[in-house]
């Protein structure tokens, strides 16, 4: 995975928090509740937009030792400034509700191939794996240029795929956490261009 998904100087936003919900860097703590969010709400993310006909979430599920693995994958990747995964958690109730993930473009952010970590996936994932074939788009990606912010020592070319989901019990909060994130994004992280399928 390129070195130069964000710049060395780069101060990685460890949360995002709303009066919704927040987020924090995924991992392994999160096990438990990221395994419950995502298998409880496994064909709704499939229709959820960045995530149509792509081989996350599987169908069959995992067990909590491959989910564990996953996430721990993810906690490496953001330790190592590889990709940024972050569980979304509701304000009111403390629960973990869905995963965002943000990776260099035409990296494998499905769950399902995250075992391979290195036939270049680090995974975005619900969890703790990656969760969306970049193989190719799915047709509700939409490129969004942005302006410089700040927190951004930027180059040109810096770029991501970026992918979200919540439980299907907190389908509201889809396009809210759109919202914030897309908002989050454009103002502090050095990237020029955002795939993020729109809500």
């Amino acid at each position: 995975m390129s070195a130069s998904f964000v710049p060395d100087d780069f101060v990685v936003p460890v949360e995002l928090i709303t009066p919704e919900f927040r987020l924090e860097p995924l991992g392994p703590q999160h096990n438990a509740e990221d395994l419950a969010a995502w298998t409880g709400s496994i064909e709704h993310i499939r229709a959820t937009p960045g995530f149509l006909d792509r081989s996350w979430p599987p169908v069959a599920g995992m067990t909590s030792e491959e989910n564990l693995r996953d996430l721990r994958e993810h906690a490496e990747d953001f330790a190592r400034r590889r990709g940024f995964t972050y569980t979304v958690i509701e304000t009111a109730s403390g629960e973990v509700i869905g995963c965002l993930y943000i990776y260099p473009p035409h990296v494998d952010e499905s769950r399902a191939d995250a075992s391979g970590a290195d036939d270049s996936q680090g995974g975005v994932s619900g969890a703790g794996g990656s969760e969306a074939d970049a193989s190719g788009d799915d047709g509700s990606d939409a490129d969004t240029s942005r302006a410089d912010g700040p927190n951004t020592s930027k180059a040109d070319g810096f770029a991501a795929d970026v992918r979200s989901w919540v439980r299907a019990d907190r389908a509201a909060l889809d396009a809210p956490l759109y919202a914030a994130v897309s908002a989050w994004l454009a103002a502090h992280w050095p990237f020029r261009r955002v795939t993020y399928a729109p809500r």
